[in-house]
């Protein structure tokens, strides 16, 4: 397909690239999203094999991960038939045989080799019948100038592909063909997309040569400068699109001026408050404070610990916003975490101070009336719930500010339709108990200022945490009985894995029995509480744990949200290896809620995996959120992190946020030195970044994040 020189060809169907056609393309289209050109440029190679040594069969084993070796075909054999037919070809060099087996293509591959010829052959090498042995080899006829070719290509890219794309004869030497075509005939059309001066001030590669480099290095250092600069690119546009977005909201969305702090704030600061802030809290509630005071909407993170007094920060916020004659809402993506809330809210502000309403899909109809009514006349001050808070038949008087826990639960459009609730837009607070690496804070809320509790109330003492295997139970039981008879209470949490709810369940059934032997009635009470029952079973058998009428309560992670009491202070997870870093430790976040001391104990079977270990040995030795969330980064990668794969800016290529923190830090910077300069992007050196912005084909990256 002919292109004009103006024209860029990034946009083209890849059914038009020379080699592909309607029915590769479809299968490039199913298998690996490759719609386009651009989607080809950006399909990297996912590692790359040194082609520049050639060993002898001797020398080779299965250990090794790639060999190439010089041999001559001495015999070829088809065997079996049809389905079950293969094609075995016996070779040898000055050093031993090999075996070159093939499964697939056999009539193909067997009429392209030649008997008596030398070739090169590159493949995983193994072991068979005690000989070495390789399975689908590439084969290519020596010669010196295919050895000149091997020499010259220092490290061959190696592509994903899929035993479907392979039917197309597109494995990574396929992939490889089509690229070399796609960059040899159009990477002229690739446009820079970053000013000249930043690439000199950090030193990057041409953007031409970073991709020619990126798909055919010709040498490791050549390869690190080609993978620098895309993964800046990368960072600098995911940057730039968020703190435009900042920028423009700054500019566009005015905030209502919280100018003075009365009766509600200070009554319930000097006659209600019933602890001491923490430094921390302090801290955030001033940030808070000068935001409400600009005249600009806030938009505000808040990161802490559960239990390390975040509602009690959200609800003095609110009090700031009704002593400026507004009223405030508090979303939470469950029932069971709205109704804590609530409940927490209301213990803290009592009856008669200010009136606070609970809003879910259960509050019945009369009820929900009357809400309807009070928030619409301005009488109620506070409503908490869920995404019912977003119905269009909830209208406030003047809704001022708002509250959002765990926002990654909710979509864009329901957090935006809170903000249209008010002619000015109010004042938004997202909470959120789960630490977020510094580096995915950055790219998953880079356009909200950010606050961190990281300081726990005076008097909590830091929970203690061992690690027993299954030999171990005995000593288990043993800390059990002990807190129990200082009148203490106790989880037991089983994991439960939606592919295998039978087994779980099972585990569940058969840990209940277990406990039920070892703390018999009447000594003993037990609450039960797992998915499998129903809702009002479930919420009388969390009343009677919370009233202290049972000790022990066996359930499945239903109790990692939505159960708060302080008497509880022991935390046993079964399986504990099942769990992942994050619900570990929000797991362990249930207890040590009270003065006293408190333990979590993680049960495992004596055979771990690498990950599982690190995982459990994290947990034993820190209690710290963010050092926990980092780990758990570095083991599960951002895109398996909660609410990151649904956030859309996690589709990097090349950047990796657990081990580019550095860069990513660097790009930043550099992004908010060039709107403190020039916010609107007028100087001329900054045009190109205003091009990238608005056009698809100017900038690559650009695509995958606007």
């Amino acid at each position: 397909m002919e292109l004009s020189r103006s024209a860029s060809p990034f946009e083209t169907p890849i059914e038009y690239l020379k080699g592909v056609g309607p029915a590769r393309a479809e299968v490039l289209k199913k298998e690996l999203a490759i719609f386009t050109y651009a989607d080809l440029l950006r399909h990297f190679p996912y590692k790359y094999i040194d082609r520049t040594r050639f060993y002898k069969v001797k020398d080779i084993h299965p250990e090794m991960p790639y060999v190439q070796v010089i041999v001559r075909l001495l015999r070829k054999e088809i065997i079996g038939e049809k389905r079950a037919k293969r094609l075995v070809v016996q070779a040898q060099d000055d050093t031993g045989q090999i075996e070159l087996v093939w499964f697939q293509g056999v009539t193909w591959v067997e009429k392209s080799l030649r008997v008596g010829k030398a070739y090169i052959i590159f493949g995983k090498p193994g072991m068979f019948n005690g000989r070495p042995q390789m399975s689908h080899p590439e084969m290519e006829q020596y010669s010196p100038q295919a050895i000149k070719r091997q020499g010259n290509l220092t490290l061959q890219p190696a592509y994903n592909s899929t035993e479907k794309l392979k039917q197309f004869s597109l494995d990574s030497k396929g992939i490889q063909k089509l690229t070399t075509i796609l960059i040899e005939e159009y990477a002229r059309y690739l446009q820079e997309n970053l000013p000249q001066y930043i690439i000199n001030k950090y030193r990057l590669m041409d953007r031409r040569e970073a991709y020619r480099q990126m798909h055919f290095p010709d040498d490791a250092n050549k390869l690190n400068e080609a993978q620098h600069r895309l993964k800046f690119e990368e960072l600098f546009f995911l940057q730039y699109k968020l703190l435009k977005n900042k920028l423009y909201r700054t500019q566009k969305f005015k905030g209502n001026i919280f100018d003075k702090v009365g009766h509600y704030f200070n009554g319930f600061y000097n006659d209600k408050l019933p602890f001491p802030l923490t430094n921390a809290q302090k801290r955030v509630l001033k940030e808070i404070r000068i935001d409400t005071q600009r005249g600009v909407q806030m938009n505000r993170l808040l990161q802490g610990d559960v239990g390390s007094g975040k509602t009690v920060v959200a609800l003095m916020s609110i009090l700031i916003a009704i002593d400026n004659g507004f009223q405030a809402c508090m979303m939470a993506p469950t029932e069971i975490l709205a109704s804590q809330h609530y409940q927490t809210v209301k213990s803290l502000v009592g009856d008669d101070f200010v009136e606070v309403a609970l809003l879910t899909g259960s509050t019945p109809k009369k009820q929900r009336k009357i809400i309807h009514e009070r928030l619409l006349s301005g009488e109620l001050k506070i409503l908490i719930g869920t995404h019912a808070l977003i119905e269009d038949a909830v209208q406030y008087k003047n809704l001022g500010f708002v509250v959002i826990d765990e926002q990654h639960r909710f979509g864009v459009e329901q957090r935006s339709k809170l903000w249209r609730k008010n002619v000015v837009p109010p004042h938004v607070l997202v909470m959120t108990a789960t630490p977020i690496p510094r580096t995915l804070a950055m790219t998953m809320y880079g356009d909200l200022d950010v606050s961190v509790i990281d300081e726990l109330p005076a008097g909590r003492k830091p929970i203690e945490t061992v690690h027993f295997y299954e030999s171990q139970r005995l000593r288990m039981f043993g800390m059990m009985r002990e807190e129990i008879a200082k009148g203490r209470q106790i989880y037991v949490v089983y994991p439960l894995i939606k592919e295998s709810e039978k087994l779980d369940l099972k585990n569940l059934e058969e840990g209940i029995e277990t406990m039920r032997r070892e703390f018999p009635l009447p000594k003993y009470q037990i609450s039960i509480v797992h998915g499998k029952i129903p809702a009002a079973v479930k919420e009388e058998e969390m009343q009677r744990f919370i009233n202290a009428q049972t000790q022990i309560m066996v359930a499945t992670t239903v109790i990692e949200v939505g159960v708060n009491v302080p008497n509880a202070s022991v935390m046993i997870i079964e399986n504990a290896e099942r769990f992942g870093l994050s619900q570990l430790h929000q797991l362990r976040g249930r207890v040590g809620r009270g003065a006293e001391q408190s333990y979590c104990i993680l049960m495992s079977s004596n055979k771990l995996s690498n990950d599982g270990r690190i995982r459990l040995d994290t947990m034993v030795k820190t209690n710290n959120g963010f050092e926990i969330s980092e780990i758990d980064l570095q083991l599960r990668g951002p895109g398996n992190i909660e609410g990151t794969q649904q956030s859309g800016v996690l589709d990097l290529k090349v950047a990796n946020l657990a081990t580019d923190q550095e860069l990513l830090m660097q790009v930043r910077k550099c992004v908010e030195d060039i709107f403190e300069k020039d916010p609107q992007l007028t100087h001329p050196e900054n045009q190109i970044l205003h091009q990238a912005s608005q056009s698809k084909n100017a900038g690559l990256s650009w695509d995958k994040i606007s």
